[in-house]
């Protein structure tokens, strides 16, 4: 399925149709795409609930034209009931270094950066503009304007070490309607076999509109 945006560009996503009065909206991050494994096996396993899912490619990232996002919808759009944010970083000015290298704010100003995969295949490219609106994202404030009655779950995993557990922590002292489920001795994002754990919470409320998924 393709979707034009505001700019002119083409974003490219795909649809499990459930045929469920719900849809659940699968919006990935930084560093990633529709494709990527926290991704598909969400929309498997929701799809398994019979519940639709839409997960699709941001402007610059997978198969979408052009380029960044997330707990940000929610702060500008007062339509989403509930919000689950899955290893979300908090800081933003953090891991940038660690990804483009030392000297990105030289490099950047010359030219965009591609980031490459270990087949040295591009996975995605930075431009300073991207890197500019990363860099002044304001993500205390952000999170200040999401609405009181917007439930938001945050899911990190407890041995994270790309993303520490304190990203979840501070997203748990600000955001006013929020729970935090911490999945033990799991590195990174839910792996598949924690995926359950998720999924309960979110089929038990039976109100999830928007799954935001962070992965940096």
């Amino acid at each position: 399925m393709i979707i034009p945006n505001k700019h002119g560009e083409k974003l490219v996503g795909l649809l499990h149709e459930a045929k469920s009065k719900e849809i659940v909206v699968l919006c990935h991050g930084f560093r990633s795409r529709k494709d990527y494994n926290t991704m598909a096996n969400l929309a498997a396993a929701l799809e398994k609930e019979g519940i639709s899912v839409f997960r699709f490619d941001f402007a610059g990232n997978g198969e979408s034209e052009g380029g960044n996002v997330v707990l940000l919808y929610a702060s500008k759009y007062q339509d989403s009931r509930t919000v689950i944010n899955v290893s979300g970083r908090y800081d933003l000015k953090r891991g940038i270094a660690e990804r483009l290298g030392e000297d990105f704010m030289e490099i950047i100003k010359e030219e965009y950066i591609d980031v490459k995969n270990d087949t040295g295949g591009v996975e995605y490219r930075v431009t300073e503009e991207t890197l500019m609106d990363r860099l002044e994202t304001d993500t205390r404030e952000a999170c200040l304007e999401i609405d009181k009655l917007c439930r938001v779950l945050t899911v990190h995993g407890s041995a994270d070490e790309i993303i520490p557990l304190e990203h979840a922590l501070e997203f748990a002292k600000i955001i006013p309607n929020h729970q935090h489920l911490r999945l033990s001795a799991v590195a990174g994002t839910p792996c598949s076999d924690k995926v359950e754990q998720l999924l309960k919470w979110s089929i038990w409320n039976r109100l999830v509109i928007v799954i935001v998924v962070t992965v940096v």
